[in-house]
């Protein structure tokens, strides 16, 4: 199979998912050895998860498929452009590499703009729309420290 093979794939499962009224209009899917190992969609409303997006799906599917936590040697096929989510939970996973086929601009001219959340992340933290602020605990032991002197963690 080639790449147009899977980016239609993947296409097809976000047509699927609006004509079925289970969620927004993007899907995904995640490949090795030529073999379809996770199929995501998204499913945000459905499920009452922000985190139900596509890719987050897919990657779901494939580690557990795997039984890994990362995505060796697999390619990640989207429908769309991945969101800055989406992207972290990608860098984390690791794939070899990602097809998307729509871009986030024609996304955002379908209402969905994740533009705000890419200039949120490029503030400093006082900025931010949302507060955030550093609470220091005292007299607690820090979790960093025991992961640090752990015997069975494993890296990644």
């Amino acid at each position: 199979m080639d790449e147009r093979h899977y980016i239609n794939k993947a296409i097809e499962v976000a047509l699927e998912n609006v004509e079925s009224n289970q969620g927004g209009p993007f899907g995904a899917i995640v490949i090795k050895n030529g073999k379809i190992i996770g199929i995501g969609k998204n499913q945000v409303t459905a499920q009452h998860d922000p985190t139900a997006h596509a890719e987050i799906q897919a990657i779901r599917a494939a580690c557990e498929y795997l039984k890994d936590f990362q995505l060796k040697d697999c390619d990640i096929y989207t429908s769309c452009e991945p969101c800055p989510m989406c992207l972290g939970a990608i860098y984390w996973a690791r794939p070899r590499a990602v097809y998307y086929a729509y871009t986030k601009d024609e996304a955002a001219m379908a209402g969905f703009d994740d533009h705000f959340i890419y200039e949120q992340i490029a503030l400093p933290i006082e900025k931010r729309s949302i507060k955030m602020k550093q609470l220091n605990p005292q007299n607690i032991n820090s979790p960093f420290t025991a992961w640090k002197s752990s015997n069975s963690k494993i890296s990644y």
